[in-house]
């Protein structure tokens, strides 16, 4: 019988599944190919878990390690612990790991002290700001990864200045495109605030999203960013999907009482990934300290106003229609003024965000067997 190459492909938070469903989805056309899907269960919220694999057709995971939540330490351990069991039970050839979160740290350094191959989908990303758990994460990550797969020139050039091997790094491109080119013709055609009786033209509504630990466990960032949002509204209506962690600080701080207040704020839940590309395809400016909406707002062509200083994907700026405008109130609203007066940030789709992403890391990966 020919071998097949067994591969551990992790995923522990929504961000995750994006990324990790066109790859799973070009594997299983890949007879030499068994790959096994791992939920390290650092998203606990079950309910919003299953709508992001409905979605986006994922299977049901082979294994989940059912982690849950705890500080940095305890998640990233628990997480550790239990990934080892598993790969001592069941060795894989390859595990591989997308993005930033602390699953992605943890079953890297699992793999690596048992030296399993490791590949690292979304490498090379650097915001140069420490202070940012992510980005600690995203240097041990690659400082240990096997093979790394890079969505832009900048990310390569990063990972050379680190000191990682030419061999190592391959420019494949993004595959949260993938994802976003695949399902963006029916999240348009879903409409989803038509769904809920939401009566707001195309283009008429600015969309905000908002989770950062920098931006909303500080009150007085979170107050300047409410105050923004405030003024936002009596120009044009403001659709606002509610982060757990968010909701939690806005009730901390009793800032949610005067958002609840707003005739021009929309209050949503939490949505499923078709719900919100739905929403976002029609909005007329996004607000975010999202990473992948900077990446998902460039190839819609929809402005993008990024609440931070620095960005991991400086693509987006450079070439897309992302720009930075950190946490002061008065660059929020100058930013998006700008755009109500129709100077808009014009940009272009960064090379190889073309949707076949996955399919070359793939093509890269099946060589191995």
């Amino acid at each position: 019988m020919k071998k097949t190459l067994k591969i551990y492909n992790v995923v522990g938070a929504r961000p995750n599944f994006m990324k990790i469903a066109p790859v799973m989805e070009q594997m299983k056309l890949r007879p030499e190919l068994t790959p096994i899907l791992i939920h390290t269960g650092q998203h606990y919220d079950e309910k919003l878990s299953k709508v992001f694999f409905d979605n986006l057709g994922l299977p049901e995971p082979d294994i989940n390690l059912g982690i849950g939540s705890g500080s940095h330490a305890v998640q990233t351990a628990g997480v550790m612990i239990e990934f080892e069991k598993l790969c001592d039970r069941d060795m894989p050839d390859l595990v591989l790991v997308v993005g930033d979160v602390n699953s992605t740290l943890a079953c890297s350094l699992v793999a690596a002290k048992l030296c399993i191959p490791i590949a690292h989908v979304e490498a090379g990303l650097r915001s140069r700001d420490r202070l940012m758990p992510e980005e600690i994460n995203r240097i041990v990550t690659d400082a240990i990864s096997d093979y790394l797969f890079t969505t832009s020139k900048d990310a390569d050039a990063n990972l050379l200045a680190e000191g990682i091997p030419m061999e190592k790094i391959f420019f494949v491109g993004n595959v949260m495109v993938d994802t976003l080119l695949k399902h963006r013709d029916q999240a348009v055609k879903l409409n989803y605030l038509k769904i809920i009786n939401c009566k707001i033209k195309e283009g008429g509504y600015a969309l905000v999203t908002l989770h950062r630990q920098s931006n909303v466990d500080d009150r007085e960032t979170l107050a300047k960013i409410v105050a923004a949002i405030e003024y936002i509204q009596n120009q044009l209506t403001v659709i606002f999907p509610v982060h757990p962690r968010t909701k939690k600080q806005l009730q901390k701080y009793g800032m949610d009482r005067k958002l609840a207040s707003l005739k021009g704020l929309v209050l949503l839940e939490p949505l499923g990934y078709l719900d919100f590309l739905s929403v976002m395809s029609g909005a007329r400016v996004v607000l975010t300290d999202s990473g992948g909406l900077q990446e998902e707002t460039t190839v819609l062509g929809i402005p993008c106003l990024t609440i931070r200083e620095n960005t991991e994907r400086p693509i987006t700026v450079s070439m897309g229609t992302n720009q930075l405008v950190g946490t002061d109130y008065g660059r929020i609203i100058s930013a998006v003024e700008k755009i109500l007066e129709g100077n808009d940030i014009r940009g272009r789709i960064p090379e190889l965000w073309d949707g076949r992403a996955a399919e070359r890391i793939v093509d890269i990966i099946g060589k191995l067997v």
